[in-house]
């Protein structure tokens, strides 16, 4: 990995240096004008927000505009763009989509909700097309760096939280959700191991087959990494909280082993029907996992309406109530993250950003002077 000469964690903390670096997720522009969106984000720097990664779709034009914007408002951009998830229609082959165990494709059938239209990583046009779409936002002089988000393979098993929502029990891996069973995934793992994974009554249970499809996805992310340092440009990734205990399970997300320059794992404790020590568990596994060499980014999932949390029935209405963001603060950076991320900051209501603003200030150490 080429070494960047600014870490951008330790950008976000030149003005405040007891301040906790702090990003977030947001989509846009839609109808903003520009001075709209300059408001915005001059509101967002205000309330202690250092950087964007930021959803504009994939033109090229859209992160000049924004981008621009953001560095006047002295805000860190990056092009959080989607990776493996591509349901435009004629925009790719439909022949480079995912198989599932069923035989069908994700283009045709794609699981859980209409926009599951997972790409397979094991094509060489896969890469390319990817390449060209961060390659040329990547060049873009006010854009930091890009963000990758759905490089994975579809849930395999759902967080505990969603089951009864998509109405499952997913006390195993069912055929139905497992990718990828395309004819070059069959042939390459099948001359790589001599088993031809049709063949096998139960494949959750060959280890190497995991490992193929864990290696198909860091494979593509590395590629994509050098070609992005290649252009003196971070990347990042929005990953499944783990690695080990989730993300490599439940979407085949080995990100240890990933050569980026930052991961903002989705510590979304609502999903996985738990409260804000687990951010802190999972944490600690990150930092543990990637040797502390790699920064954290501790992914916290706010709750849009903290007064109707208790009678929502959708998951993802819920997340951390104002009550609950300092104590996923101090959990993620206690047990080792650079920072945090917000999902999303227009989720977030008066009184949450009252008690964010409260806890992303570390205390300072206090200085005894030698007698």
């Amino acid at each position: 990995m080429i070494l960047l000469i600014v870490v951008f964690a330790l950008a976000a903390c030149q003005e405040d240096n007891n301040k906790i670096p702090v990003y977030a997720w947001e989509s846009g522009p839609g109808k903003q004008i520009d001075k709209e969106l300059l408001k915005e984000f001059k509101d967002l720097k205000k309330k202690g927000i250092d950087g964007l990664m930021y959803n504009g779709g994939q033109e090229k034009a859209t992160y000049e505009r924004v981008g621009a914007i953001a560095k006047k408002a002295n805000l860190e951009f990056h092009a959080w763009i989607p990776t493996l998830i591509q349901s435009k229609e004629g925009l790719l082959d439909t022949s480079l989509y995912g198989v599932n165990g069923l035989g069908q494709s994700a283009w045709t059938h794609p699981a859980y909700v209409p926009y599951y239209k997972f790409l397979c990583p094991n094509h060489e046009e896969v890469y390319t097309f990817l390449e060209d779409l961060y390659g040329k936002i990547a060049d873009i002089p006010d854009v930091d760096g890009v963000h990758l988000d759905y490089i994975r393979f579809p849930d395999i098993i759902l967080a505990r939280g969603l089951w009864d929502k998509y109405g499952l029990v997913m006390d195993r891996e069912y055929p139905q959700f497992d990718y990828c069973y395309c004819d070059k995934c069959v042939s390459d793992f099948e001359e790589q191991t001599g088993i031809n994974i049709l063949e096998v009554e139960d494949p959750s249970q060959v280890e190497e087959w995991k490992q193929f499809r864990y290696d198909l996805i860091t494979n593509l992310v590395n590629r994509l990494a050098d070609m992005v340092h290649s252009k003196y440009k971070t990347i990042t990734a929005a990953v499944f909280p783990g690695p080990n205990s989730i993300a490599k399970k439940i979407v085949r997300q080995e990100w240890d082993k990933w050569n980026i320059d930052a991961f903002y794992p989705m510590n979304y404790n609502d999903f996985y029907l738990e409260d804000t020590e687990w951010i802190g568990e999972v944490c600690k596994e990150a930092v543990e996992a990637t040797k502390g060499k790699t920064p954290i980014y501790s992914g916290l999932f706010i709750c849009p309406d903290p007064v109707a949390k208790a009678g929502e029935q959708d998951p993802e209405n819920h997340g951390l109530i104002p009550a609950e963001i300092p104590d996923a603060i101090e959990e993620s950076v206690s047990n080792g993250a650079t920072g945090i991320c917000l999902f999303t900051p227009s989720r977030m209501t008066k009184e949450g950003w009252k008690e964010f603003k409260k806890a992303i200030y570390r205390p300072q150490e206090e200085k005894t002077e030698l007698q």
